[in-house]
């Protein structure tokens, strides 16, 4: 997979993911391209396909809300 296609369909699992959680998330969209390409790692690893889009796009939100959270309350 080259880097330009991982960095594209990451922005659009990125803003799947974002979307699909419910609640405002003060991140921006670089945060969102990085999730996303990081989901699409994690996914293509263990599936490939269209089943590692759907993949990336679960592991997308799952991230999203963990990052959503640490904003809310940072680590002292």
């Amino acid at each position: 997979m080259s880097w330009v296609w991982l960095i594209v369909v990451g922005a659009v699992v990125g803003a799947l993911g974002r979307l699909l959680h419910p609640g405002r998330e003060p991140m921006g969209f670089l945060m969102t391209i990085g999730i996303g390409i990081v989901s699409l790692v994690v996914a293509g690893i263990i599936f490939s396909g269209f089943w590692a889009f759907v993949v990336g796009v679960i592991v997308a939100v799952i991230l999203v809300y963990f990052f959503a959270r640490e904003e809310e309350h940072p680590a002292v």
